[in-house]
């Protein structure tokens, strides 16, 4: 766990700042409810739906007080929060998501406990892409090798993608007419799915996987997380295909 930056709200400047998300909740442990915003501003104007200065707001709904948690990336499109309890100590933690706006797809993710009114980050997607790293590799005979880090591997039969695809590859016999490696995209995708249905939320990623150029998507890796204490950890993963 990392403490990150928060300060108590007293001189924010709130000209020209948008409330961009909202969500009620105890989030402290105090059994009382607080206000939890995501505000930002809208450089290009307020048509625009790209945000920056991207800001979490907590009032604490005891003493009214409020506190603000800076994101390190702060800019993008598309910012929620999501409240619920991802530890197991029935208080709920907060889920910040941001679309990044790239080709790629991916997108910034933030999770803070804020027991005591103390903001604790217990994940962030550059940490799990740091940890979650693949090779993607053509083989002969219609397959594509997916091997993690961890040493787990999937193969993908991409006959699904027609003959026209598979032409420009592979010869007749079915050989590669050259190497090829793709590689799997940052994380895009992270869900809260309470899939033991016992009020505690686990985690579903995703990662999408690309052939030869980044619009080539064949698939996606599919990791689900739970926390173990100190951490999230995979429980489950799976490769998907793309019908």
């Amino acid at each position: 766990m990392y403490l990150c930056p928060f300060y108590p709200l007293n001189q924010m400047n709130v000209s020209k700042i948008f409330i961009l998300d909202f969500k009620q909740g105890d989030v402290n442990g105090d059994l009382i409810i607080d206000n939890v915003y995501l505000v930002g501003k809208k450089p290009y104007g307020i048509t625009s739906p790209f945000v920056d200065n991207i800001t979490l707001l907590i009032q604490d709904g005891r003493t009214n007080i409020f506190y603000k948690i800076v994101p390190k990336e702060n800019a993008g499109y598309n910012p929620t929060i999501f409240l619920g309890d991802f530890t197991g100590n029935k208080v709920s933690e907060i889920l910040i998501s941001i679309d990044s706006g790239g080709s790629g797809g991916y997108a910034f993710y933030y999770i803070y406990s804020f027991m005591n009114n103390t903001p604790i980050k217990i994940f962030d997607h550059e940490k799990f892409n740091q940890k979650y790293t693949y090779k993607v590799i053509y083989k002969d005979y219609y397959q594509v090798e997916v091997k993690g880090n961890n040493a787990k591997k999937y193969i993908i039969d991409i006959k699904y993608k027609g003959k026209e695809y598979l032409s420009e590859i592979y010869d007749a016999n079915g050989k590669l007419k050259k190497p090829i490696e793709g590689w799997v995209n940052p994380l895009g995708g992270l869900y809260p799915i309470d899939f033991q249905r016992d009020g505690t939320y686990e985690l579903y990623a995703t990662q999408r996987i690309a052939g030869r150029y980044n619009a080539d998507a064949l698939g996606y890796v599919q990791t689900s997380l739970e926390w173990n204490g100190n951490d999230f950890v995979p429980f489950f993963q799976t490769v998907g295909i793309l019908g």
